[in-house]
């Protein structure tokens, strides 16, 4: 461990670098060598690095107000933003929510909300899946390494059921049949007060949910009285080309969690729901400290300012059509036997490194990885095998930056041998 810097060494580092400013879709390093950033901050980024109109509002709110707790005493960049944070949202009926630090603390509240307002401590969640870091949240995790090994016996009454998708090999009715299992044997439906689902998976491989499947779940939440919850913390605020992700499953959730972009890379949180569901809980139940920060809600606005422009869309679009595009012909071409295709929706994709022959293996993302990174892409891992690319870059990414970051993964990949890696 480097003493001089006296951090943990809990923490894994994917890329061994350190980052001393960023623009748009390149970061540089303390060598002043520039990389193109297909990571993002892991999605916190999709409006870009130092975006002028974020930066802007960050600087105005900062000669102001740095800071007030909202428990204290209420602050307009607070109250501004909620109300345009519900209007963006598309469920129907009146909403009402709060703001967080971070995604983790917003998973934390929206089940102590699914608690207080069912009756019912029991949440199903779904392998695959990942809902933060913190104590309660970890649990809900869809893997045990590395997030829950060694910490003992965690939040109990937490159930996990396989995620069915056009991305992996799970059906709805292996699905639907896990969860009549659950209440066959583990525990009463009626114990049940919540299920969290990401409506496409982050760490889990940009894997859509089956939309027939989330139809399913929410007919299914209606019957029993169970609170659906929608974790947009990675897939919201324009990863998948619109603002959020859960209508693309065809439904409307009670409660959404959001986190990473919303704030254009400054630390917040919300979780938005019903206000039937989010209303009528004890006083002082929620809140915090350093929640709803006025500079983090000054950049919250700011980042809503852009999504309501047709520019971030259509430039959305551009994106995935290019990736799309571009996948389809190096398939064509045979650039890499490892190269199996895409997963995910619009523009939050994954490319899936799988042989037909060899299957996943982990040697060969590692190999990607840090080839990319020396030839000044920084990519980043995600899925069961750790064998899926997530691809982060910012919305705003120039076309000519895209063009070369994917000229330089095409390079990585075409060079990777024909050969077992195991042997």
């Amino acid at each position: 461990m480097d003493k001089m810097h006296n951090v943990t060494d809990a923490f894994t580092m994917v890329h061994p670098v350190t980052l001393t400013r960023g623009v748009n879709a390149k970061v540089w390093d303390t060598n002043d060598r520039c990389y193109i950033d297909f990571v993002g901050g892991i999605g916190v980024l999709n409006f870009g690095h130092c975006h002028p109109h974020i930066v802007s509002a960050i600087i105005n709110q900062t000669q102001s107000l740095i800071h007030y707790a909202y428990n204290a005493a209420a602050h307009t960049p607070y109250q501004t933003f909620m109300p345009r944070l519900c209007e963006l949202i598309p469920i129907n009926g009146e909403l009402a929510g709060m703001l967080t630090n971070c995604g983790a603390e917003a998973t934390e509240n929206a089940i102590k909300v699914a608690r207080l307002k069912t009756n019912r401590v029991g949440v199903i969640a779904f392998d695959g899946g990942f809902h933060g870091r913190t104590l309660a949240a970890v649990n809900l995790n869809g893997k045990v390494a590395p997030y829950k090994r060694g910490l003992g016996p965690l939040a109990s009454c937490v159930y996990h059921i396989p995620f069915p998708s056009p991305d992996n090999e799970i059906s709805d009715q292996q699905a639907i049949d896990a969860l009549n299992r659950l209440f066959e044997v583990e525990t009463d439906v009626n114990n049940i007060g919540a299920i969290i689902a990401e409506p496409v998976q982050g760490e889990g491989g940009f894997q859509l949910m089956s939309p027939s499947f989330a139809k399913y779940l929410r007919a299914f939440c209606d019957d029993h009285g169970i609170l659906l919850i929608m974790d947009e913390i990675q897939s919201g605020y324009g990863r998948t080309g619109s603002p959020f992700a859960f209508p693309h499953l065809g439904i409307e959730p009670d409660m959404i969690l959001l986190g990473k972009s919303i704030a254009g890379g400054l630390p917040l949180g919300a979780v938005v729901g019903k206000a039937s569901v989010m209303n009528g809980l004890p006083k002082g139940s929620l809140g915090g400290t350093y929640s709803g920060n006025p500079v983090a809600c000054a950049a919250a606005n700011a980042t809503i300012d852009i999504m309501q422009e047709n520019e971030i869309w259509e430039s959305a679009d551009q994106y995935t059509q290019t990736i799309e595009n571009t996948i389809a012909q190096w398939q064509e071409e045979g650039v890499s036997p490892w190269l199996y295709g895409l997963t995910g929706i619009g523009a939050m994709r994954g490319i899936e490194l799988r042989h037909s022959e060899y299957g996943t293996h982990p040697s060969i993302m590692a190999r990607v990885l840090n080839q990319a990174r020396e030839q000044g892409l920084l990519l980043m891992p995600s899925g069961k095998h750790r064998h899926i690319i997530r691809l982060l870059p910012p919305l705003t990414i120039e076309t000519e930056t895209l063009q070369a970051g994917l000229d330089i993964l095409k390079k990585v990949l075409s060079a990777i041998p024909d050969e077992n890696p195991a042997v």
